[in-house]
Formats: structure tokens, sequence, C-alpha cells
């Protein structure tokens, strides 16, 4: 490591999630959680971050376990990597959009560590895992010294790198809600590289077909603005349609609509501003062939 890191950071791994609560708010400001390790890591070495001590939460089971709900959805531990998700047996069936996004964060390797709480917890408007929960309609399940929560997931990020936990809050979970029949959802990005690469625009659909009608729509978009967006008239504009051309062309006009992003090395905010259009219909035909349009 880089002589920027301090060398008397502390490290502890709680079994309890009261433990961890508690070491964490008792820290200040201080502590970093340690999931994966994937963005703490790099933000250490870099020497963004010098924590005074960093929780590892991968010992609470709680933060690590995959269940069924007793209505039909899911509930995924914050720490649950997306190599682990992607071996379950039937999630990647009811959500394949949400596992396909979580399993394009960085190679193989990342994969096996990575997890959906860190990616959520880093901030980033670009997470790949982040659109496709909010599309979802999922909820966290946070746990601070005052107690237990649940927030929708769009309503954790505030900013880039910024959330709204409040202080000495750990994001224990998310529930994913149970499945309507015919409904499925997708998730796609453009990345300037063909693998390993950070989204320009990110497009999370979550659908339900009824003889060939769509009857229900969640849109939402990551990196084009500084968080990601859940595009509510996207949705109305493909509820209660065929997804006919016009249909989703109305629905892209209201995500180009959604779009303030930047100007940077990897995308204009014209580009991305029309890429969050075209990613819009290749997505939502996706998750409607998924759920069967017929």
């Amino acid at each position: 490591m880089t002589g920027s890191l301090m060398t008397d950071i502390r490290y502890l791994a709680p079994h309890t999630l009261d433990e961890a609560v508690s070491a964490y708010a008792d820290a200040a400001g201080a502590a970093r959680i340690l999931a994966g390790g994937t963005d703490l890591l790099v933000q250490m070495r870099s020497g963004m971050i010098s924590p005074g001590l960093i929780l590892d939460i991968k010992k609470i089971s709680e933060l690590t376990e995959i269940s069924e709900t007793p209505e039909g959805g899911f509930r995924v531990g914050a720490a649950v990597s997306g190599a682990v998700l992607a071996e379950h047996p039937t999630f990647g069936k009811v959500w394949p959009g949400v596992l396909e996004a979580l399993n394009l964060i960085g190679s193989t390797q990342i994969q096996g560590r990575a997890s959906a709480g860190g990616n959520l917890c880093n901030g980033s408007p670009a997470g790949d895992s982040v659109p496709a929960m909010i599309a979802a309609g999922a909820t966290v399940t946070v746990q601070g010294p005052g107690g237990r929560r649940d927030i929708p997931v769009e309503a954790v990020p505030v900013g880039p790198g910024r959330t709204n936990l409040a202080p000495g809050e750990i994001l224990v979970s998310f529930t994913l809600p149970p499945r309507a029949p015919g409904s499925s959802d997708a998730y796609l990005r453009m990345i300037p590289r063909t693998e390993m690469d950070i989204a320009v625009v990110g497009c999370g659909v979550n659908l339900s077909m009824k003889d060939g009608v769509c009857t229900a729509a969640r849109v939402a978009l990551g990196a084009v603005a500084p968080t990601v967006v859940l595009v509510e008239d996207a949705a109305k504009a493909l509820i209660g349609s065929k997804l006919d051309d016009a249909a989703l062309e109305a629905a892209a006009t209201a995500c180009r609509a959604a779009c303030h992003p930047i100007d940077d090395k990897r995308g204009t905010i014209v580009y991305r501003t029309k890429v969050a259009g075209v990613l819009l219909k290749r997505t939502a035909g996706i998750a409607a062939d998924r759920a069967g349009r017929s």
C-alpha cells in the first residue's frame, strides 16, 4: 500500500449486527464498512480515505444470506456477492435483470467479492446494480442506533459518493417484491469497451404483460444525473400499450427529458441523452420478451 495510508487502522469483524452498529456509531464517522472491499480498498490505496476503523461485516449471517420471503419475494443480504447470487437456484429466473446488472460489475474475480450493498452505498451514479434494483421496486433495510427502518432503494443516494443513511446506520439487506404472473425485467448499459468498464448510461426496466398489453412498469436510468433516476413518465408511457413504436418513443422521450448528465471523457451530454432513449427501447423489449408478450 502507498505511504498515504494511516498505519494505525483498527480492524473489527463482529458476528452480530448489534455489535457492528455499536462500533460503527462509536467511530463517529471515522469507520468504513468492508463488504467486498472492491471500492474501499481502491479508495484507500489512492489516498482518498484513511479510515480509523475497518468494520468487516461478512461474518454477520443476516448480511450474507439469501432467503425467500413469505409473500414470495427475496431478501438478499447487503454483503452477498454477485457470484453467490448467481448460484442461487431461482433468483436469476425471477429477477434476471437484477442479476445481470450485478454481474456486470468488474471481472469474474471482482464479482466474487462485489456486493449490491457496496455498489449502492458507494454512491456512484453509474453503479450498475442500482438502476436494476430501483426498477425492481426493491427496498432496503438499514439498522442504526435508533433501530431499523425500510426505505426504497431510490431514496438512498443523494449525490455522487453520498447517501441519506443516518450516522451509525448500516445497510442490512435488500427486499425484492413477489412477482406477478407475466412479469420480468432487464438491464442494459452502454460502455466504451466490450467489458469491465463504467457505464456511460445504464437502463433498468421492470414490467408486467397481460394479453400483449403492458399493465405495470418501472424504468430507472444510471449515469445521466447526480443520482440514479426513477423515470415515472417513461413507465406511464409504457403502461396500457402493446409496446408499439409510439409508446416506446414516448418512453424514450421521457428518458431523454430526465437526463441531466455531465460532459466527461467517456461521453458528452448530448451523447448520453441520446443513448438513454436508445437503451430504453432495447431494454423494454428484452424485459417484455422475458415476461411473455402474448
